[in-house]
């Protein structure tokens, strides 16, 4: 019995110790499972790799993260930038900009500068009668196509046949003048009889216009009682942009037919003369004075920009506190009209080839680039907002502005540097 004892109790040991050297995670050399004490000796090499490949893809995640966000501070930063070059660099109209600003993430510009305007409109004094031009005393417009009256094209113009010794000879000053001034008879840009009515009552003149449907009216604000009946504040607009307005806001019918949104009068042009809604845009713009004759006052807006402050303290500040006759703000980035062409081709705001071109002829006439201490403060204006009295002087400016607009490209900054080098502020030419 003892025997047998000590037989099952060395069995059953035996069988322990045999079930404790079986892994079930283990081979032998050949193919079994190994014991832990015998490792292949890779095995920690293994270990490391994978470690470092995961700190190596979390590390490079964070810099790919970094180096995105630090691109997207520089393109807002580039957007608040006074430097020429990083302005240029800079596209608000792409979508990243665009989801950036809704974010909040985009800070609002501060303006440049306190303007000190006057602080009630129904004190501010109205000068009596208009203001006397020293070199241009008439001035008169060329109203007929000579080639379409001879039916050697199917339409007239809008801009006309101006000839390059025509356009030469525009610029030297007279007292009485004649020039190319868009409108030639039959080529378009029509009002309604209802609106040619309304118009001709408007001595003061708050306008603003709307060219292939992209917005509706924006209301003024901080508007006084005495600028509101004072005021004509008329929205120029095509068939599209009715149709587009008609669509997302209430127009009302005056019974005269007349159409209102808000304050703005509607006020169509029918027939555009030109294909793009860009050149259209500068008839009312630059040509005030031709669709409002009567206007001896008047403020242009772009049809993008709400008006916030009282026109009467507008034109107190601009014009008749240092007796100016033409106000117009100056690029925020660019005085030189050859560094707007670039930054236009940069940002692809029209054709380069034209652009090229267009600054070609520039230089070959002779216009110089702009530099500090010159006969202006700027070459390159910004032209959202326009500010004048209707006087000879300042018709003859605008006529040759559209014109150079009208032969060369729609981006009118390009245009108003050589008026002002061309002629404009010279002595009466004397033949």
């Amino acid at each position: 019995m003892d025997g047998e004892a000590q037989r099952s109790v060395s069995f059953r040991s035996n069988r322990r110790g045999e079930r404790n050297n079986q892994s079930p995670y283990s081979k032998d050399s050949e193919g079994e499972l190994f014991s832990p004490g015998r490792l292949p000796q890779d095995y920690p090499m293994k270990i490391v790799w994978k470690k470092g490949f995961i700190r190596l893809v979390l590390v490079a995640g964070i810099l790919w993260m970094m180096l995105i966000l630090i691109a997207l501070l520089f393109h807002v930063w580039s957007c608040q930038s006074s430097v020429s070059f990083f302005s240029a660099i800079c596209n608000k109209d792409s979508k990243v900009f665009t989801v950036l600003d809704t974010m909040g993430l985009v800070p609002k510009p501060q303006h440049r500068c306190p303007i000190p305007l006057a602080n009630d409109p129904d004190k501010v004094v109205i000068p009596e009668g208009r203001t006397h031009d020293r070199l241009v005393k008439d001035l008169f417009f060329v109203m007929e196509d000579d080639q379409w009256n001879n039916r050697s094209q199917t339409a007239p113009l809008f801009g006309g046949q101006e000839s390059w010794s025509q356009r030469e000879k525009s610029f030297k000053l007279n007292s009485t003048m004649k020039v190319h001034c868009g409108f030639i008879r039959n080529s378009g840009a029509e009002m309604a009889p209802s609106d040619i009515k309304y118009v001709k009552k408007c001595r003061f003149v708050v306008a603003s216009g709307i060219f292939d449907g992209y917005d509706v009216p924006h209301q003024p604000s901080n508007i006084s009682l005495r600028s509101k009946k004072l005021f004509c504040f008329l929205m120029v607009l095509d068939e599209i942009s009715l149709k587009f307005i008609k669509e997302n806001v209430t127009i009302r019918d005056d019974g005269n037919g007349g159409k209102w949104v808000g304050i703005w009068r509607l006020v169509l042009l029918k027939h555009p003369p030109y294909d793009e809604p860009r050149r259209n845009g500068k008839i009312p713009k630059i040509l005030l004075h031709r669709l409002f004759p009567q206007a001896q006052y008047s403020i242009w807006i772009d049809g993008k920009m709400e008006l916030i402050v009282d026109p009467l303290l507008m034109l107190e500040r601009y014009l008749w506190r240092g007796k100016h006759t033409f106000a117009i703000a100056q690029h925020k980035h660019h005085c030189s009209i050859y560094e707007e062409a670039d930054a236009n081709k940069r940002r692809k705001r029209y054709a380069r080839p034209l652009i090229d071109l267009h600054m070609k002829i520039y230089c070959y006439e002779g216009m110089p680039s702009w530099r500090p201490g010159g006969k202006t403060i700027s070459d390159v204006p910004e032209g959202a907002v326009i500010i004048r009295e209707h006087t000879p002087m300042s018709n003859l400016f605008s006529c040759l502005w559209f014109n150079e607009v009208d032969l060369f490209t729609p981006r009118d900054q390009l245009s108003f540097g050589y008026v002002v080098y061309s002629g404009m502020g010279k002595e009466p030419h004397r033949a």
